[in-house]
């Protein structure tokens, strides 16, 4: 009996994943969350994007995905869009994964996403590469009113940050006292900068951008990380 209820759900959640495909054509986009919530505690697996992408409108399903346990975040008010900027469904990051992150506003599938990575990716990536746990994450900000820069192709287009649906990440310091930082860290051949290309790496899983010195020169101090429409790993 327990196998053919696996057997079945799985065959369900197959159906809502293939339905995704087309659910614009039938009026709305099924909800896998619904069927298989997203679990923090767990790397993820196939469903994974669709489970992030389920938080976007759904104040109830932030609340109880981002648990006390992995990641301290209070939400926010909506500030509507208007003009191609503001944020719903937005909390307040205190800290993720045992890190201090003061990062506000951040959309709550972007800060599923980072909980995600830093439980799964950063630190144990900063365990064995540098035998110390990450203690606080510095960044270059969350929210901003500006379209995108560094790429001429794209400028006239809204950046993630405007909708507060991307972080750019610019160092880790250590609990040693110890600071790695993309300026000054990345592509060394050490600890340090193994350390950098392991997160980086392992950030495209959980991330629909996730772009740094390696994309251009406008990224060389930092790592853009968003859960936006379009992909991009360098």
């Amino acid at each position: 009996m327990r196998a053919a209820a696996t057997a079945l759900a799985l065959a369900v959640v197959a159906l809502l994943a293939a339905a995704s495909v087309v659910g614009l054509e039938i009026g709305r986009l099924p909800r896998i969350s619904d069927v298989w919530p997203l679990d923090l505690e767990q790397p993820g697996g196939w469903l994974l994007d669709r489970q992030l992408a389920d938080l976007r409108n759904d104040p109830g399903l932030c609340r109880s995905t981002l648990r006390p346990a992995v990641i301290e975040a209070t939400p926010l008010p909506d500030n509507p869009p208007h003009g191609g900027c503001g944020w719903l469904v937005a909390v307040d990051v205190a800290s993720v994964a045992e890190a201090r992150l003061a990062a506000r506003p951040m959309t709550c599938e972007l800060a599923a996403a980072i909980a995600l990575w830093m439980r799964h990716v950063v630190q144990p990536a900063a365990l064995s590469e540098l035998g110390s746990r990450v203690a606080v994450v510095e960044h270059l900000g969350t929210y901003a009113c500006r379209n995108i820069r560094g790429s001429p192709a794209f400028a006239n287009r809204p950046s993630e940050h405007a909708s507060a649906n991307a972080l750019d990440l610019a160092a880790f310091r250590l609990a040693d006292g110890r600071r790695i930082t993309v300026l000054g860290d990345w592509g060394k051949d050490d600890a340090s900068g193994r350390f950098l290309s392991a997160i980086h790496a392992g950030a495209c899983r959980y991330f629909r951008v996730a772009i740094g010195p390696a994309y251009n020169a406008a990224h060389r101090n930092h790592f853009h990380l968003d859960r936006g429409r379009w992909r991009a790993c360098r």
